[in-house]
C-alpha cells in the first residue's frame, strides 16, 4: 500500500503519454507530402473545438470532436477525405504510439505502489484502445474520461474527477501534462502540475506556473521521491 506521504500521479494522455503526431505516417501514406501539416492542423483544431464546445455548452464526445476537426483540416488544406481515408485516419488515433520513455517510467512508478491514473479528454473507448494497444492495462489504478462530466479540460469538473475517484485531495496529486494550458488548468484547480515541455514552448501566461518543468517523463520518479522526502 502507498504511504500516507505518497502523492497520486495523474497523467494527461494525448501528447503526454502518447504521441499525437505518430499518426502522421498514416497521413503521409494517404496524402504524400502533407503528413506533418495535416497532423498539426488536425490537433490544433481538435483542441479548439473542445474549448469552444465546453464554453458553448454543446458537448459531443472526443471521437466526434476528433472526426469533425479532421474534416475541417482536410477542407482547409483542400485534401479529399473519402470514407476509406476517414476510417484509416480515425483508426490511427486509437493506435497512437507511446513516447519512448513512457512504459519504463510508468513501470517504475507502479513498482513504488503509487496510485497512477489517466485523466483525459478522450472518450472511454478511445482511451481503452490506446492503453490496450500499448499493453499498459495493468499500470493504472483508473483511466478517467472527461466524458463522465460532459465537459473538457480545463473545466474544473474534469479535474475534480481525479480527486473524487482516487479519494485524494487536490494538493496530493501531481498532474503530468505536455500541454501548457492543461498544466495551468490543473494548477488553477489545486493540483501540483508537472509540465513535460516536449516542444520547447514558452510558459503559458495564465498566472498558474507549473511546479516542475521537464522535457520528457524520465525525471518524474526522482521528482516524486524528492517531493515526498521533503514533505515528510
Amino acid at each position: 500500500m502507498p504511504s500516507a506521504s505518497s502523492y497520486a500521479v495523474v497523467f494527461d494522455a494525448y501528447g503526454t503519454l502518447f504521441d499525437v503526431h505518430s499518426a502522421a505516417s498514416t497521413i503521409e501514406r494517404l496524402f504524400p507530402g502533407r503528413g506533418t501539416q495535416l497532423s498539426q492542423l488536425w490537433r490544433s483544431k481538435q483542441l479548439e473545438y473542445t474549448f469552444l464546445r465546453t464554453l458553448g455548452e454543446r458537448y459531443v464526445d472526443f471521437w466526434a470532436v476528433t472526426e469533425s476537426s479532421l474534416q475541417y483540416a482536410c477542407d482547409a488544406l483542400m485534401l479529399p477525405l473519402d470514407p476509406g481515408a476517414r476510417h484509416r485516419l480515425m483508426q490511427a488515433y486509437t493506435e497512437l504510439a507511446p513516447f519512448a520513455e513512457t512504459l519504463e517510467v510508468l513501470m517504475t512508478l507502479r513498482e513504488s505502489q503509487r496510485q497512477l491514473a489517466i485523466l483525459s479528454n478522450g472518450s472511454p473507448a478511445m482511451l481503452q484502445a490506446l492503453v490496450a494497444n500499448a499493453h499498459m492495462e495493468n499500470l493504472f489504478t483508473r483511466v478517467l474520461s472527461a466524458d463522465a462530466v460532459q465537459q473538457y479540460k480545463p473545466a474544473p469538473a474534469v479535474y475534480e474527477l481525479a480527486c473524487r475517484t482516487l479519494g485524494v485531495p487536490a494538493q496530493r496529486i501531481v498532474f503530468v501534462s505536455a500541454n501548457g494550458w492543461d498544466a495551468a488548468g490543473a494548477g488553477w484547480y489545486g493540483f501540483r502540475p508537472y509540465w513535460v515541455n516536449r516542444q520547447g514552448m514558452p510558459i503559458e501566461r495564465l498566472d498558474s506556473p507549473p511546479r516542475k518543468t521537464a522535457t520528457t517523463l524520465k525525471g518524474l520518479p526522482e521528482y516524486l521521491d524528492h517531493l515526498e522526502m521533503s514533505q515528510g
